[in-house]
């Protein structure tokens, strides 16, 4: 770890979000594929940020980023107003009940940044499955979850998480306007799209009101080949499925098996085929 995030708390940073197809579990099987050294690691679909915590350690400075501007903010509020969101967090935790969650899921507009990712931390935390999801109008829509005691603040691995993100850019950006930044091969790029579906009923790309489309991924696989040509170091994963093997043909492809815990039917749970692909 750096000395700036090593010196600032003695917690790893891990993710703070649940978040569907988080990639926490899959580091071990990662790990020979991601470089050492890093001068600036770009993810432009964040998400959860397992990989970004794991490798904050090993680059000089990311660029994250995310086309839902809700989740953007919540990573800005944890890197610049922590012990803001701290305090707004205990007193989500101190009222918590069905129904003041579907109180705080109705407020739509509020103009404060921090009490804007303090909402979406909570509903996060509480939500059914832990699942994020927006309706076409932008609004969150899962019901509320089933927990005895929900963890919703900790207050240690915000911190740690804040402390991470200190050498971090973060915005809302296409990851199609990586071609227009000056990327060196001292740079990493991963890639964590919305996975295109492998079934009829195992779409879930609807993290935001934006979806994600085939016409999307054969967008980023030609950003992908584009970067792979010129030299760059990319990494991608996707669903183990003949649309994405097409689409990545002549890429190395390492398949994975992952465990995937957030789903609405219970016996869809368990062991997914994924892809890793590398350039």
């Amino acid at each position: 770890m750096t000395a700036a995030l090593s010196a600032s708390t003695s917690l790893y940073p891990r993710p703070f979000l649940k978040w569907a197809g988080g990639k926490g579990r899959l580091l071990s099987q990662y790990e020979p594929f991601l470089p050492q050294r890093i001068d600036t690691y770009y993810e432009p679909f964040l998400g959860g940020g397992a990989v970004f915590f794991h490798l904050a350690g090993r680059a000089k400075r990311a660029v994250l980023g995310d086309i839902n501007p809700e989740l953007v903010n919540v990573y800005c509020c944890v890197r610049d107003q922590v012990e803001t969101l701290i305090r707004h967090l205990w007193d989500h935790q101190r009222r918590h009940s069905p129904n003041y969650y579907y109180e705080v899921r109705q407020r739509q507009n509020l103009r404060s940044p921090v009490e804007r990712a303090a909402r979406l931390i909570y509903l996060n935390k509480t939500c059914y499955n832990g699942l994020y999801r927006e309706n076409s109008q932008g609004h969150f829509n899962v019901p509320v979850g089933k927990y005895k005691n929900p963890a919703i603040c900790d207050p240690l691995l915000l911190r740690a998480a804040s402390a991470a993100l200190q050498m971090a850019e973060i915005q809302t950006f296409s990851f199609e306007t990586l071609l227009e930044r000056s990327l060196t091969r001292r740079d990493f790029v991963y890639f964590d799209p919305p996975y295109h579906p492998i079934s009829t009923t195992s779409s879930f790309t609807s993290y935001s009101r934006y979806g994600f489309t085939a016409a999307d991924q054969e967008r980023l696989a030609a950003v992908f080949r584009t970067l792979a040509t010129q030299g760059q170091r990319v990494m991608l994963s996707n669903s183990d499925c003949e649309f994405i093997r097409q689409l990545y043909q002549g890429f190395t492809m390492h398949p994975m098996l992952a465990a995937r815990a957030i789903n609405s039917r219970a016996g869809c749970r368990g062991k997914i085929g994924e892809l890793l692909i590398t350039g």
